[in-house]
């Protein structure tokens, strides 16, 4: 890493800086699934902040639009001696320079371990900045007055949430306005001013957050809507997602989003400020191109990608379930019953950890026919060959990329869709922990069956909760799922996918019917809480309209 220019000179107090901030952590509040309404935030301002920030602005030419972002970041709300700016330059010909107007502790930085695209030039930023929250701006951005302060009101409130900034696109002549017109316009509060509102475009995010009330009624896929432009989350949240995948140089964000929501991480569009973007996008002006060049990339990597699971059976890098299956002392038939059904299931990215003492088994000379793991032995072999399958002594650590993790005892016979019928009840019910029961399985305990999903069990420790208090808290946070196991296993020599329509679609019926009944309940009890305590100004006009 390379640094460029590290802006103006600072004095003793402004050399410490951001770097000597000293910040009291963020309260963790109890938030179940998406709905954050629960947090009190201030008023612009009318609050005290404490938390430094790092601007992180990934750039590659454009040195005209760049001059306009840095000219309003110069004119912030934020205290400048909590904020600071990293300007990324991602292999600019010619190099970009920092221009005359920009904000107090700004730099420009290279990266040079060769390394290209958005992503690197983002976790170079984050690398070689301090601030406890990171505020991701592209180049492209001119933002409002108090956008970096709107974002960091809700920092303060949770350590967990990715705030997503409001922007609107607008058409872009180089030179009009000029970089002195924008702080100008900034600081007097004058930046709708700027540009013509009647001219300006949508981004789609903007129609999933209407009709879900600003995400607070979104499902698991709340995550779709943080992709670039502009976004902030803590420095810690960002480290343990694991920063953005530098090998991606396009749908980098839309893969780390889904990473953030594995974490347990909050989604909040933030309406209370705004930002204009200096024309369209390449998705925008190369949409069907730009599709074509994601999609392998991101659906290799993100199990819930629309397109993925229409492509019928296949396994890919990241799997859709993590099936744990305890064959200690179990006999080769149970355990290949279970497994080859899941192997053989619709839901092909699946991997299977088969738990077990295998350590235990050598090639000593034995009596191959009464040996005491006989059985143990004979698992190893029918699935040595099949690389979705794990063999493992202990029960292994949660993969955090994997969105499920199923438990279950060998011997019982699921059907060809059982993964498929499992998730898509845990997803229609929003559900943290689904419980499945049939005969001859345990409620509770070894042997019950279980599916849980990844980022509530990741909020939940994350919020302090564990040991046997964990289901409980997954319960609060998440919700939990009883479903029957009708239609779910073979029974004998019957194939249970068989059962009757009738039957099947009555039992799917009822459970749509009680998921929409809950979801209504969930409505409107958040709707009488911000009908109590007023909805946000912007909120407020945009439900009006």
């Amino acid at each position: 890493m390379t640094i460029v220019d590290d802006g103006a000179a600072e004095g003793p107090e402004e050399a410490a800086g951001i770097r000597a901030q000293e910040s009291a952590a963020p309260p963790r509040p109890w938030i179940r699934r998406n709905d954050y309404t629960d947090l009190q935030v201030p008023a612009l301002g009318a609050w005290e902040p404490r938390l430094d920030v790092s601007v992180v602005v990934p750039a590659h030419g454009h040195q005209d639009k760049l001059d306009l972002v840095l000219a309003a970041l110069a004119a912030q709300s934020y205290p400048g001696h909590l904020m600071e700016v990293v300007v990324v330059d991602d292999g600019s010909t010619p190099p970009l320079r920092m221009p005359e107007v920009r904000p107090e502790n700004a730099r420009l930085i290279t990266a040079d371990d060769g390394g290209w695209g958005s992503a690197h030039a983002v976790n170079c930023g984050v690398a070689a900045s301090e601030g406890a929250v990171v505020l991701r701006l592209d180049a492209d951005m001119l933002v409002y007055r108090d956008h970096v302060e709107s974002q960091l009101r809700w920092h303060h409130l949770a350590d967990y949430a990715a705030v997503l900034g409001h922007k609107l696109f607008v058409p872009f002549t180089p030179g009009e306005p000029s970089a002195e017109e924008v702080h100008a316009a900034v600081a007097a509060g004058r930046t709708a001013d700027l540009f013509d509102a009647a001219a300006a475009e949508r981004h789609w995010i903007e129609r999933i957050i209407d009709r879900t009330e600003a995400l607070t009624a979104a499902d698991h896929l709340a995550y779709r809507v943080f992709i670039g432009a502009t976004g902030s989350l803590h420095r810690t949240l960002f480290d343990e997602a694991g920063g953005l995948a530098g090998e991606l140089v396009l749908g980098g964000d839309s893969e780390f989003a889904y990473r953030l929501a594995q974490t347990g991480a909050v989604f909040v569009p933030d309406s209370e400020s705004s930002s204009w973007h200096l024309g369209r996008t390449q998705m925008q002006t190369r949409r069907e191109a730009g599709a074509r060049y994601r999609h392998p990339y991101v659906a290799a990597r993100v199990p819930d990608f629309e397109n993925r699971r229409k492509q019928g059976p296949r396994q890919w890098m990241v799997p859709y379930v993590d099936v744990v299956v305890d064959v200690t002392g179990v006999s080769l038939e149970d355990a290949d019953t279970t497994v080859a059904a899941l192997l053989g299931g619709g839901t092909a990215d699946v991997r299977v950890t088969l738990l077990g003492p295998w350590s235990k088994l050598t090639e000593e000379r034995r009596s191959p026919l009464e040996e005491e793991l006989l059985d143990l032995r004979l698992i190893r072999e029918t699935f040595r060959g099949e690389s979705r399958v794990v063999f493992a002594d202990a029960e292994p650590q949660r993969d955090p990329n994997v969105p499920f993790r199923l438990v279950m005892p060998a011997g019982v016979h699921p059907t060809r869709s059982f993964l498929e019928r499992i998730t898509q009840a845990a997803n229609r019910n929003s559900a943290g922990l689904l419980r499945v029961t049939a005969p001859g399985v345990a409620a509770h305990g070894p042997g019950s069956m279980r599916l849980e999903r990844t980022a509530a069990f990741a909020r939940a420790r994350r919020l302090g909760a564990g040991g046997e208090g964990l289901d409980d808290a997954i319960d609060r946070l998440w919700g939990q799922h009883w479903i029957g196991g009708q239609g779910l296993f073979v029974e004998g020599e019957d194939d249970a996918d068989a059962v009757p329509h009738d039957w099947r679609g009555r039992l799917r019926k009822a459970e749509e019917e009680a998921a929409a009944q809950r979801a209504r309940a969930d409505r409107l009890e958040r709707r009488l809480r911000w009908l109590g305590r007023g909805l946000p100004r912007r909120l407020a006009d945009r439900l009006t309209r």
